[in-house]
């Protein structure tokens, strides 16, 4: 069987419903003109954007600020080479709105290193999004 049999691209709904499904997601960003990828806590919020939860003060968010950004998370199995991976591009925004911030305080995504200050928010709005399946071993896709 040929790989890419294997390979089933994701739609739109089913790669934010799989982001939904996992804490942890990497973020890449530009530093000093070079790429730069951050693992950080996210979640999808009910609008489809995502939030990430960040040490406030850090370098990546003053450098997501009013940018374009790209998100990748995903779900791998080695022991049976199977899983899903998700690609999110797009502008990213620190939440600012006191409101907003008050309720992420309470129910959003906590950075995983605490620096003993507030976090902040960054929004990500998609505007491109993609993924992939693996299917297993012997579980080909069915072509129309």
């Amino acid at each position: 069987m040929d790989r890419d049999e294997r390979v089933e691209t994701l739609g739109e709904a089913e790669c934010l419903r799989l982001l939904g499904t996992v804490p942890i997601g990497r973020v890449v960003y530009t530093e000093h003109a070079l790429p730069a990828v951050l693992p950080v806590a996210f979640e999808v919020a009910p609008d489809g954007t995502l939030v990430l939860g960040l040490r406030a003060g850090t370098t990546v968010s003053r450098a997501l600020d009013g940018t374009v950004a790209a998100f990748q998370a995903d779900h791998l199995d080695p022991s049976t080479r199977t899983g899903w991976s998700v690609l999110v591009h797009g502008r990213a925004e620190v939440v600012r709105d006191e409101a907003a911030v008050r309720r992420l305080l309470r129910t959003g995504p906590m950075p995983w290193v605490s620096s003993g200050q507030q976090p902040m928010f960054v929004r990500i709005a998609p505007e491109l999004v993609s993924g992939r399946r693996v299917l297993p071993a012997g579980q080909a896709l069915q072509r129309g």
